[in-house]
Formats: structure tokens, C-alpha cells, sequence
């Protein structure tokens, strides 16, 4: 081979690459920010978001808030979520040992419940969102 066939190749493989990527981006859109209730401060996923199977469930809510979670009508024990209450951020991944151990592939809907438990009255609410996982 010469070194114009190498050039070739080359191009051709960067433009391919470009391509995969292109593709993957448009085919694969993120979900768009929704309007969260009050007092949610921030889900991951987004609501309509396509995400790898390592993914993990993430709330954040004001200091002085507990969290119920529920994975496609199931509940998850709290001793399964990891709450850190001093900034009110509670994550929930499976794995091993858990309730449910990998993420299948496809639609999966989350319902978190939450109820203030200090710092005032009782401020008790509910969330549904969806997301995919591929």
C-alpha cells in the first residue's frame, strides 16, 4: 500500500467516527429539564432520559426531609438507600445484595415520596418519572 491509500483510510475512518457519533447523539436525545415540585431540588435521571445500566438514582431535598423510593412498583428498603441527611441527597444503585441487582434494559418509572420530619410542619408529596435504560 501507498501512502495515499493510507490518507485514505484515515479520512475515511474519522469520517465514519464522526458519523457514529452524530448518530448516536440524535438518536439518543437527553430527557429535557422538567419542572420539579417543591421541595425537589434535583432527580437523575431527567424525566425521558436514555441511560447506561451503571446508573444510579439521585434526589436531592432540603435539609430535614425523608425520602420513599419505589422502582417500577416495588419498594426499596431504606436500608438500600444511601441518605446523607446533612445535605439531604439520597442515591440508590443496584447491585449486589439489593432488591433488584442490575437494570434491565427498557422503560423503568420512579415514584419518590417525601415528608418533612424536622424544621417545621409535615410537608408530605409525590413524584413519577420515567426513564430508559439501554
Amino acid at each position: 500500500m501507498n501512502a495515499r491509500r493510507y490518507r485514505q483510510i484515515i479520512v475515511g475512518s474519522i469520517a465514519l467516527f464522526g458519523a457514529l457519533i452524530l448518530a448516536v447523539w440524535a438518536l439518543n436525545p437527553q430527557g429535557e429539564e422538567a419542572p420539579l415540585p417543591e421541595p425537589v431540588q434535583s432527580v437523575f435521571p431527567l424525566p425521558g432520559d436514555t441511560v447506561v445500566r451503571q446508573t444510579a438514582i439521585e434526589v436531592d431535598l432540603p435539609i430535614g426531609y425523608s425520602l420513599d423510593l419505589d422502582i417500577d412498583g416495588v419498594a426499596i428498603p431504606q436500608i438500600e438507600i444511601g441518605a446523607t441527611p446533612e445535605t439531604g441527597r439520597y442515591i440508590w444503585q443496584p447491585g449486589p445484595m439489593k432488591l433488584f441487582e442490575i437494570w434491565e434494559s427498557g422503560d423503568h418509572t420512579i415514584t419518590i415520596r417525601w415528608n418533612r420530619v424536622s424544621g417545621g410542619g409535615p410537608d408530605p408529596g409525590e413524584f413519577t418519572w420515567k426513564f430508559r435504560v439501554t
